[in-house]
């Protein structure tokens, strides 16, 4: 274990010396690192495309582009169009009994921040905190995931010809490399993967009262509201759960629609596979599972339910699996057992369960007995309806009539809840993430506070009196 443990110290020491040596670094100098990670995507996203295509085994490039590159470019974009007011100090109010002292927040640079990516989108779940820690005037370890080694050989390379080691650098290696970098003392840890090793992370980080930032997952629902048209909410919902084939934090895990049209829901998804990926399995735009093992753990989940008496309905035509390139064919699952391991766990693959309702509240009730999930999806247009069900319902975060979307947007802050993880971050959510909002009084020359120095006096309690009264 020391051999990859002492080189990781040497790597963290070297940023944490060059935080010493520049605490609060200016805003041309964050312009200026935020610029060369903006020139290495734009100057090498299709290498970087092709690099998580090879690690996938089949991922289409033009996917790649609009989940992983378009969002990166544009939390770039923001990053350096918003940075510098970020970094101002903010007003903040004054008990009237104090004035005329100010008060205002500070955001300063926490130091040296870990991150760690998983492999399902190595891309933007490594560029979305790293633009954040460095708006904010972090220094960065990286610890990319060994499922997509490709990815992690081009992007080291690349951060290796942009940023000197004390600014990022880029870390390699299997489960004891990633539990090594859990250890160390960062200023705040961000990491993205499954509920099972965020509680690893964070019982290691506590060692070091690290602050943490937990992006997990869970099974996040889709409701169908009564009335609301199949059509629009099977395209959305197969949409969502088919890029990257369901291999998303936030993709439908299951879909709880009217009893009544469960047939004609199954139809509509049906119609929609078919219509985005007409050749099915074949289709280039289709993406593989990313590896074996997750392949493998996908087709004993759906052959433990069939079991266990589960009905399963293809959504494409033709083949259901072609194991030499693992690619599996979205399915629909109706009547799965609660208690089977598919109802129970994260599926993260093109696997959705189905389940039947007869009243809103029994849709409503059946998501608040259950963990807290990373997402929720309402597709209604009853306004009433809907805000009823955003009231009593916990989520990290919703798209009402849509899935996906909502962690595109910067000015909204992507995080879970509970099970689903803790913190956020995007944008300017990011950016306070990764800062001390360090609160600041500042006292004025002329001050009233020498009357309520001791000794104490009659004088004193009337005057304490008299204040509470106000």
């Amino acid at each position: 274990m020391d051999a990859f443990v002492s080189p990781l110290v040497a790597l963290f020491e070297i940023q944490r010396r060059a935080y010493a040596r520049e605490p609060f670094p200016t805003w041309p100098k964050r312009r200026d690192r935020l610029e060369r990670l903006g020139e290495l995507l734009r100057e090498h996203d299709a290498e970087i495309a092709m690099a998580i295509a090879h690690d996938f085994g089949h991922r289409s490039q033009t996917e790649t582009q609009l989940v992983e590159v378009l969002p990166s470019v544009q939390s770039v974009k923001q990053a350096l169009r918003y940075g510098r007011s970020w970094m101002r100090a903010r007003r903040a109010t004054t008990s009237r009994w104090f004035w005329p002292a100010r008060s205002c927040v500070m955001p300063q640079p926490l130091g040296v921040v870990g991150i760690m990516v998983p492999w399902n989108y190595p891309l933007f779940l490594c560029f979305a905190p790293l633009v954040a820690a460095l708006a904010a005037g972090n220094r960065a370890l990286v610890k990319l995931s060994e499922r997509t080694p490709e990815f992690a050989r081009v992007f080291d390379e690349l951060i290796k010809r942009r940023f000197s080691p004390d600014e990022v650098a880029v870390v390699h290696g299997d489960v004891d490399v990633a539990s090594a970098f859990t250890r160390l003392p960062f200023d705040h840890l961000l990491f993205t993967g499954s509920t099972r090793v965020g509680r690893k992370v964070m019982r290691a980080a506590s060692a070091n009262l690290t602050p943490v930032t937990l992006e997990l997952g869970g099974k996040s629902p889709c409701v169908i509201a009564p009335g609301y048209s199949l059509d629009k909410a099977a395209e959305r919902i197969v949409f969502g759960k088919l890029i990257n084939a369901g291999q998303t934090c936030i993709a439908p895990d299951y879909v709880v629609v009217p009893r009544n049209e469960l047939n004609n829901f199954a139809s509509a998804c049906r119609t929609q596979a078919q219509r985005m990926y007409p050749s099915g399995l074949n289709q280039r735009d289709y993406c593989s599972v990313i590896d074996q093992h997750h392949y493998e753990r996908l087709t004993q989940l759906i052959d433990d339910v069939v079991r266990q008496g589960a009905r399963i309905e293809p959504l494409f035509a033709g083949p259901v699996r072609d194991d030499s390139t693992h690619r599996l064919a979205p399915l629909l699952v109706f009547d799965a057992p609660s208690n089977s391991a598919l109802m129970r766990e994260e599926i993260f693959g093109p696997v959705l369960p189905v389940i039947a309702y007869e009243r809103v509240e029994d849709a409503l009730s059946y998501i608040r007995r259950r963990p807290r999930p990373l997402a929720l999806y309402w597709f209604d247009h009853d306004r009433r309806r809907t805000e009823h069900a955003l009231r009593v319902t916990h989520a990290g975060g919703v798209a009402v009539n849509d899935t996906l979307i909502h962690v595109a947007q910067e000015g909204l802050p992507f995080g879970g809840i509970g099970p689903s993880g803790m913190g956020h971050y995007h944008g300017r959510w990011g950016f306070d993430t990764f800062s001390k909002l360090k609160p600041v009084f500042i006292q004025s020359r002329w001050n009233a506070l020498s009357w309520f120095n001791p000794p104490w006096s009659e004088r004193t309690q009337r005057v304490l009196e008299w204040i509470k009264r106000f």
